[in-house]
């Protein structure tokens, strides 16, 4: 083998190589590019997810607020009836 020969066959091998190697770190680009992306929305249903909790939380503490309010009418108003109510709303815990 020449010089010229090596030269010639190394000069187009690099050629390969490079193209190769721009190849590859495109594909990485674009790959961290789509994770990034998908860890973006991932992150905004999270946060909505966390908003729609708090907002349940809420309605929940309201709802047991009221609901003790109501034991309160109901007691003034008839405390037989209140036993009657409490024997069924004994919750039972798993």
């Amino acid at each position: 083998m020449t010089l010229s020969n090596f030269f010639s066959i190394s000069g187009t091998l690099a050629t390969f190589v490079a193209a190769l190697v721009v190849v590859l770190a495109s594909h990485r680009t674009s790959a961290a590019k789509v994770w990034r992306e998908e860890a973006e929305a991932q992150k905004e249903r999270a946060d909505r997810l966390a908003g729609d909790l708090t907002e349940i939380k809420n309605r929940l503490t309201r709802i047991e607020q009221e609901n003790a309010r109501l034991i309160q009418l109901l007691t003034s108003l008839d405390p037989a009836r209140l036993a009657v109510v409490r024997l069924a709303d004994n919750p039972t815990e798993d």
